[in-house]
């Protein structure tokens, strides 16, 4: 029965990641098919960004009034809406209609399945979740590829992931009584109802929250600006071809993706913050790598390191949410954690995008690496403090 639902789960998790990299893979196609500027995809970011910092800012409230299982076939029901709705679109407004919904079920969904494994599996299972993200999210341009190669039709590729995710939230419907045996049957919070929604003007006087949500932010500010502008400090700063670029770029998904798949099975044998700190090392050696004057063949080389890195941060900092908090008090700490996470991707990377066109794009390792530092020194302040409480 957990390990059906687990299944379950990692194939949500998989859904979670299709629609997050269809709009950098389509646009060069779809803002001139649909007469807007390139700088319109911002926009679209930015709406559903902001939906997912409400969504995920919500999710506790509508978790202890529905249910983890309600609340994610609900929110993979709104993405699906929302990914037929871009299938459709024929104007610039329609697509940010559209974008709301994206961004609320990502955040709920999001949310919900992290603090649900936290409580309910232990951390090998947290690590392979996230490999599954990265599958997804791997999968979504393949598939928006095989469609723009046949005379560019972005709205069949967004149609192809819209009935995807259709057909998981029939799947899910059908395993919602799968969700609530499952809870019962585990040591925890054996009832969604005995969960604690904290207020926001008082979530941050809980111990250890500043810097746990710090952290969060840090983490996401680091993998997004990272991912995003590693291509653009290639090619200018090194002078390689726009191809290379691409592909030293995907070496840093990669690392992420085979290092998620490779922490599930070394959370086994190692503790969750053994593995948080691994992570730092190995991140801050990337990092290292790209600042040292060695041949252009560092950079990929960097890239892979640091999505290694990164790779057992995120899903191992969750895990450890109901540890550092209580089971009461994870899911509403949760949601604040995720919704920091996303106000980190939501203005890092664009500041880093002022500093290269007004300085160098070649402050991209220095920025990273202040970022990383304040991860960690926040990271560490809570795992020290905690064990310690």
């Amino acid at each position: 029965m957990m390990t059906l639902l687990l299944i379950i789960i990692y194939i949500s998790f998989i859904s979670l990641g299709l629609p997050d990299s269809l709009l950098g893979s389509a646009w060069t196609v779809m803002h001139g098919d649909l007469g807007l500027p390139v700088s319109f995809a911002g926009v679209i970011s930015m709406i559903v960004s902001c939906g997912t910092v409400v969504s995920s800012l919500m999710s506790v409230r509508l978790i202890k009034h529905l249910g983890t299982g309600r609340v994610t076939a609900i929110s993979v029901g709104m993405t699906a809406v929302a990914l037929l709705g871009f299938a459709i679109s024929h104007s610039g407004w329609f697509l940010c209609v559209c974008a709301i919904p994206l961004g609320l079920g990502a955040g709920s969904v999001d949310s919900a399945l992290n603090n649900f494994v936290a409580l309910h599996y232990k951390a090998t299972h947290m690590n392979l979740l996230h490999s599954f993200w990265g599958i997804g999210a791997t999968s979504g341009p393949i598939i928006m590829s095989f469609w723009l190669a046949r005379e560019n039709n972005w709205s069949m590729g967004y149609m192809t992931i819209g009935i995807i995710q259709c057909a998981l939230v029939v799947v899910l419907i059908i395993s919602l009584p799968l969700w609530k045996k499952v809870k019962s049957s585990v040591a925890g919070v054996d009832n969604e109802e005995e969960t604690v929604a904290v207020p926001l003007r008082k979530i941050f006087s809980i111990r250890f929250a500043k810097p746990a949500c710090l952290a969060f932010f840090g983490y996401c500010a680091l993998e997004l600006t990272a991912g995003l502008w590693c291509g653009t400090y290639a090619v200018q700063k090194y002078g390689v071809a726009v191809e290379t670029a691409a592909m030293w770029t995907s070496t840093y998904y990669l690392g992420i993706t085979l290092g998620r798949l490779l922490c599930g099975f070394i959370a086994l044998k190692v503790r969750t913050d053994s593995l948080i700190r691994l992570g730092h090392g190995i991140a801050l050696a990337g990092i290292a790598i790209l600042l040292l004057p060695l041949s252009v063949y560092k950079v990929p080389v960097g890239l892979c390191l640091i999505g290694m890195g990164c790779a057992p941060i995120f899903p191992n900092m969750i895990h450890r949410t109901p540890h550092v908090f209580g089971p009461k008090l994870s899911q509403s700490m949760m949601g604040v954690q995720m919704a920091c996470a996303y106000v980190g991707n939501v203005l890092m990377p664009p500041l880093f995008g002022m500093i290269a066109q007004t300085l160098d794009v070649g402050l991209l390792p220095l920025y990273l690496l202040v970022i990383a530092v304040v991860m960690i020194i926040c990271s560490e302040y809570v795992t020290r403090r905690y064990k310690t409480a």
